[in-house]
């Protein structure tokens, strides 16, 4: 699927964050269309990961929106999280009490509802628990909660365990993991946990996904295998995929439009052709101008030599 088919499910408009007097982001600004696989690449400390705990929640944005389009609905992921109250907000009852419903119950776990999902740079499963308690842990929001229907073990409680099972058992099978069921997801092989991590991620049903760094300390093998569950995951699972990577071999093999991300700010947009042709984008990652630079068709560059020197 192109990604020009499909509207932009993901609108990031003058995202910023500080920490202290640290200016983490500045101004970004992108979209993400519905059914695409795309790319958010950088040099180490370019704010990426910052990027990513903005949309997803663990972080609220200092400034900015950060837009969310399903099922015709237009989510502000930062309004969810909690915005801060104003005077403004005092004179306008409608509005405080939604700034004040959000302050009291928004959080991620609504972002997660809302439809948008993650895995992390660094593994996080339940080491303890197998990994299809992994996935049933994932789905608690899905699941009837009610104490009361829990002790009566009513039929709708009853139903509802059974298609949360149900559905892990799917996403363990889609990941290739099924036979892993029963085993603690810390004695796993470092390349199932990050498999399993992702489809703890897909069984909360979200319809975007966002991977940080997934092929980290991936061998070849298990980073085309990768690759492969991503494509998978958009063209039979209708999951639109936004990742995080320095393996820019699987960045340009499996994604269809990459943002460039340097010191907290985008230099650079576009297919994976125009990226890897980018003078910006090479200078951000080699740290000199490459403005005379010429990229060869196998992706090495060389510095451009005078005429002369080339007739010789």
């Amino acid at each position: 699927m192109s990604v020009e088919t499909g509207h932009p499910l993901l609108s990031v408009r003058n995202l910023a964050m500080r920490f202290g007097g640290i200016q983490a982001l500045a101004d970004v600004n992108f979209d993400i269309r519905q059914g695409s696989i795309s790319a958010m690449i950088g040099p180490n400390g370019a704010g990426k990961t910052t990027v990513f705990n903005c949309i997803t929640g663990f972080y609220r944005a200092t400034g900015g929106s950060i837009h969310y389009r399903s099922d015709s609905h237009d989510i502000n992921l930062v309004q969810v999280l909690g915005e801060k109250l104003h005077l403004k907000d005092f004179l306008n009852p409608p509005r405080l009490a939604n700034r004040l419903y959000y302050k009291l119950f928004g959080g991620s776990h609504l972002v997660a509802q809302a439809g948008v999902a993650r895995t992390f740079q660094n593994i996080r499963l339940f080491r303890e628990m197998t990994a299809i308690e992994n996935l049933l842990v994932a789905q608690h929001m899905q699941i009837i909660r009610n104490p009361i229907s829990g002790v009566l073990q009513t039929p709708a409680f009853r139903r509802s365990e059974q298609d949360s099972i149900d559905r892990a058992h799917i996403w363990l099978k889609v990941v290739g993991l099924d036979k892993d069921a029963n085993r603690l997801a810390g004695e796993l092989p470092y390349g199932h946990q990050r498999r399993l991590e992702i489809a703890r991620a897909m069984a909360t049903g979200p319809k975007l996904i966002c991977l940080d760094e997934p092929a980290a300390g991936l061998n070849p093998k298990e980073t085309e295998e990768l690759s492969n569950l991503i494509r998978l995951l958009r063209d039979q699972h209708q999951v639109t995929v936004l990742l995080i990577e320095h393996d820019m071999g699987m960045v340009m093999d499996v994604s269809e439009h990459i943002v460039v991300l340097d010191h907290g700010e985008i230099i650079a947009e576009g297919t994976p052709h125009e990226i890897e042709n980018s003078p910006t984008v090479l200078a951000a990652y080699l740290g000199e101008d490459y403005s005379n630079t010429v990229v060869a068709p196998d992706g090495t560059t060389e510095e451009s030599r005078p005429q002369e020197m080339i007739s010789a």
